[in-house]
């Protein structure tokens, strides 16, 4: 498949590219700094800016599906949507975040007491980032929470698939390693599960 991601340079961006170009698809890395992508099989390196609705859609256009690893205050929901519309893309995944995750039932992580207050704004952008998604009618779109923590880890392969609720483990730690997640949402592009949904990932 021809599949187009955004943000690649990034840490979720780099495992989601590398995971897509292990399953040998044709992937069109995109990203400000070009150079900082890694030199990967079937993988492109292509300069480009999200907040560049038009020269976005052209560099998605042609393309199975495009991915958008973008921090949602780095980029505009409405410009990234966009720019999805335009390219006429089969598919457009978003790495979501966990803030818009239910904890319990109607109460989104981002409103606990604990949540750490540094992430709040990112998380809070998110959570419209989804609100949006699911007000569209014709985009085919599929929005991918994370668990609490993102972080760095080995590539597993074993994880749990979830839907609106935050997972966490026995211990009740909700986490997610980059490259797992990429596993999950390679997986997603290839088998679709969740059109036009929210799914979450973790241990």
């Amino acid at each position: 498949m021809k599949i187009a991601v955004a943000g690649a340079s990034g840490r979720a961006g780099s495992e989601i590219t590398r995971e897509l170009s292990r399953r040998g698809h044709a992937v069109t890395a995109i990203a400000r700094n070009p150079d900082k992508i890694a030199a990967l099989p079937n993988v492109t390196p292509t300069r480009g800016d999200v907040l560049d609705q038009a020269g976005l859609a052209k560099l998605w256009a042609g393309h199975d599906a495009a991915v958008s690893s973008v921090h949602f205050l780095a980029s505009d929901p409405l410009k990234l949507i966009g720019a999805a519309k335009d390219s006429k893309v089969g598919r457009y995944l978003v790495v979501g975040g966990a803030g818009s995750l239910e904890v319990a039932p109607g109460v989104k992580l981002v409103t606990t007491a604990n949540f750490p207050a540094q992430y709040k704004a990112e998380a809070e952008a998110g959570s419209v980032f989804l609100d949006l998604l699911r007000q569209e009618k014709d985009l085919n779109w599929t929005f991918i929470s994370p668990s609490a923590l993102f972080v760095e880890g080995e590539r597993a392969g074993k994880f749990r698939l979830g839907t609106d609720q935050l997972l966490a483990d026995a211990n009740g730690k909700s986490w997610i390693s980059f490259a797992d997640y990429a596993i999950a949402l390679a997986d997603e592009i290839e088998r679709p599960a969740h059109l036009k949904q929210r799914f979450t990932v973790g241990y």
